[in-house]
């Protein structure tokens, strides 16, 4: 399972599809997370607060192959910051849609007032859990997370689920969370740097 995928379902928590954070949040995390995709996959890289293009070529998932075609034809707009806003507003949708066509989730339509609501439910709540689950399970293990893990750990903490996640936790396995960020390559700490900034911006601006 992709990273965004794995935030987006610790970010669901609850068996009927509702967020433990508010939509601002969860939006910037998940921005954050289809960054961290291209990053991982070697397409972009980050550095100096800014996104930078390394390889073109179009990657397997759909998904981010958009956000690296949104890329390429908005080369002026580098920010991360701008990228991060920016992806927000629609990644609890893409994503969304991602893990209801792999069948993790089924979308449900809501008719409220004088508009529609969708919420993205879980079909399996053992599924529902896993992510977090897993994950938990490795900072119990005495070799470290990979870099995909850990920088799902960073963006878990920048987007302030960190308790969310480890309240069942041991204390090695908490100690272990605490120090997975300042290992992360330079591009991804940079990364969920900004993207705890952009949360941090948005609780003040609430």
């Amino acid at each position: 399972m992709l990273i965004a995928d794995e935030f987006f379902l610790i970010a669901h928590g609850d068996s009927r599809g509702r967020a433990r954070l508010n939509p601002t949040a969860t939006g910037l995390g998940l921005a954050g997370a289809l960054l961290g995709e291209l990053v991982l996959t070697g397409r972009i890289t980050v550095s100096a607060g800014q996104v930078s293009v390394l390889d073109d070529r179009p990657p397997a998932d759909a998904l981010a192959g958009s956000v690296l075609a949104q890329l390429l034809g908005q080369r002026e707009h580098r920010f991360v910051r701008t990228w991060l806003g920016f992806l927000a507003d629609t990644a609890a949708d893409a994503v969304g849609e991602r893990l209801s066509r792999s069948g993790v989730v089924r979308r449900e339509e809501k008719r409220r007032l004088l508009r529609t609501t969708v919420d993205y439910v879980a079909t399996d709540v053992n599924a529902l859990a896993w992510p977090a689950t897993r994950l938990l399970a490795l900072l119990d293990r005495p070799h470290p997370p990979t870099v995909p893990d850990a920088l799902l750990c960073g963006l878990v903490s920048a987007t302030g689920l960190t308790r969310d996640l480890l309240w069942p936790a041991s204390p090695r396995a908490q100690h272990r969370f605490g120090v997975l960020l300042p290992a992360l390559p330079m591009p991804l700490r940079e990364l969920v740097a900004h993207t705890e900034a952009a949360v941090g911006a948005a609780v003040l601006r609430a």
